[in-house]
């Protein structure tokens, strides 16, 4: 008896560690292909979101727990903002009750588009930038590609 809760008890400790590994902080993000030149995306950074398109670059990441307070996975159809633009809409600095959080946003390139949710801010990303799940920018451009020129617009601001 002793020795199987042994293991119970160490089973649920690698499962803690493994759920606090996955659980990496925002500023552990990785660019999956950095660009030769980094322009950084207009944003239309004047606060307002209504129909208004921006623009920017578009990259992927592998999501975890958002700024939202969102847990989300490479198949969730989710998206992070650029902390310059997804900050201005946060009150006394608790980035879980943004306005923008659970907007649905969509995502244009080259003919194509993409929807999906807001879910967390991209801090190494400009004010235009969108940074979406793997399964996004899959929609829209093979990961090959790393860094896209985007246009985007919340839909329901």
């Amino acid at each position: 008896m002793r020795f199987f809760n042994f293991f119970l008890v160490s089973i649920f400790l690698f499962s803690l560690l493994t759920l606090v590994i996955n659980a990496a902080p925002l500023s552990k993000r990785k660019f999956h292909k950095k660009p030769s030149v980094n322009k950084a995306g207009d944003g239309n950074v004047g606060g307002n979101t209504g129909t208004e398109k921006h623009s920017g670059q578009g990259t992927y990441f592998n999501p975890g727990l958002g700024a939202c307070g969102a847990v989300d996975n490479d198949n969730s159809q989710m998206v992070a903002l650029g902390s310059p633009f997804f900050d201005q809409y946060t009150p006394n600095g608790n980035p879980n009750h943004n306005s923008l959080c659970g907007k649905q946003i969509r995502i244009y390139f080259e003919g194509k588009s993409v929807d999906g949710i807001i879910h967390d801010r991209c801090p190494e990303c400009a004010a235009g930038d969108v940074d979406m799940s793997p399964f996004m920018f899959n929609q829209i451009a093979d990961q090959s590609r790393g860094r896209i020129n985007i246009e985007w617009e919340i839909l329901n601001a």
